[in-house]
């Protein structure tokens, strides 16, 4: 089964996939990718309202095959009573 390493950005810390997964096909590994942005983005929630997700995926010959990003734009519309 090949392997697709991913390389994700959440805005602050980029991190390289050392080790990647074996995946069916690249199918598969877009599957992937996109699945990861909503974790990423639920992750970093608490952090700020704004902030851009990024995920690169790359083949077992280290070319980036597909890449993918999200971006959680978020403000209040009303002023918060304190």
């Amino acid at each position: 089964m090949p392997r697709y390493f991913f390389d994700t950005d959440d805005g602050t810390s980029p991190l390289i996939d050392p080790e990647g997964y074996e995946l069916p096909d690249e199918a598969a590994a877009r599957w992937a990718a996109l699945d990861a942005l909503p974790d990423m983005a639920r992750d970093k929630i608490p952090d700020g309202d704004h902030r851009t997700f990024s995920v690169s995926v790359r083949d077992a010959n280290q070319e980036v095959i597909y890449a993918a990003t999200l971006s959680l734009m978020g403000g209040w519309k009303k002023r918060l009573r304190k």
